[in-house]
């Protein structure tokens, strides 16, 4: 596991699987290949497939202990459920050790205090839920599950359906049956979870994405959740992923989060990069470059 020591908090990433993703031409319309030329680091296979051409793609959550609680945020795809669909079908009906991974660092679904989704796409979600008697419940029985409202309302009730049509059988088996059970708590942009750890607005992968961030005298982290999908968009800020809704949000928020991490010293932790999956952001002329970073603690 990768696990850094910042401030009071420690951050574990808890894999659920490490992967070829897509190809650089899909995920990014517009993708000149010339910036893995420009940029070696892309190339290296922590990142990059060469045999078949696609980027190396991480789903995992983030485990944070702070202040004696115990945190997940975003919790991956999940295990035997139905994702048939073309675009989503390399989430269909999985078999993944997630809740291994998360035992591996001494942690039961029933030891998760708060768990907290970034936004509410089919690889951020899934394991909020399991499947018990022919119905879904929360995975995590313990635990406040902590949605962005606009977030929530962009799903049930907002555009997020016509969007991305794929992503509503996700909200009826992972969203809607923890909200049923009465363990949601929803929070705006701004609102402190615990001292020194809040959400804040990233619009434009979804209208209504949150991003997570913990400032301390020790050091700050910041979970971007799909503001950054891969190493290139550190180099080349304008390239948005084809799941972005909002594009010209999408590419605000991505150099202010850029730029907050450049200026702060934030440790920057994505939900989708290769090994070591986290890092720094450092400035380089005009731009920016991507210091891969190493774990704190074994």
């Amino acid at each position: 596991m990768t696990t850094f020591a910042i401030g009071g908090a420690t951050v574990t990433r808890v894999e659920e699987v490490l992967e070829q993703g897509f190809i650089p031409s899909f995920l990014f319309p517009g993708f000149d290949p010339a910036i893995l030329d420009e940029h070696p680091q892309l190339k290296q296979p922590n990142f990059f497939h060469a045999e078949s051409g696609k980027v190396i793609s991480s789903i995992h959550g983030w485990l944070v202990r702070l202040a004696g609680k115990t945190i997940l945020i975003d919790t991956c795809s999940g295990n035997g459920k139905a994702r048939a669909l073309p675009l989503l079908k390399r989430f269909h009906m999985l078999d993944l050790p997630f809740l291994d991974n998360l035992a591996a660092e001494g942690v039961r679904p029933e030891d998760v205090d708060l768990v907290i989704c970034t936004h509410l796409h089919v690889d951020h979600v899934g394991w909020n839920t399991r499947a018990e008697d022919g119905r879904w419940i929360p995975t995590f029985p313990n635990a406040r599950y902590i949605f962005g409202r606009a977030e929530f309302d962009h799903w049930t009730r907002g555009d997020g359906p016509r969007l991305f049509p794929e992503n509503v059988a996700v909200i009826e088996d992972s969203v809607l049956p923890v909200a049923e059970a009465g363990v949601v708590d929803f929070v705006e942009p701004g609102d402190i979870i615990l001292p020194g750890l809040t959400v804040e607005a990233a619009p434009g992968h979804t209208s209504t994405q949150l991003a997570v961030k913990y400032e301390s005298a020790g050091g700050a982290f910041i979970c971007t959740a799909d503001v950054l999908h891969q190493p290139i968009q550190i180099y080349d800020p304008e390239l948005n992923s084809c799941f972005c809704e909002e594009p010209a949000a999408a590419r605000a928020t991505r150099r202010r989060v850029l730029d907050y991490c450049a200026d702060s010293g934030a440790l920057l932790l994505p939900m989708h990069f290769g090994p070591p999956h986290a890092g720094y952001v450092r400035r380089e002329g005009m731009g920016y470059r991507f210091e891969p970073a190493g774990a704190t603690l074994s």
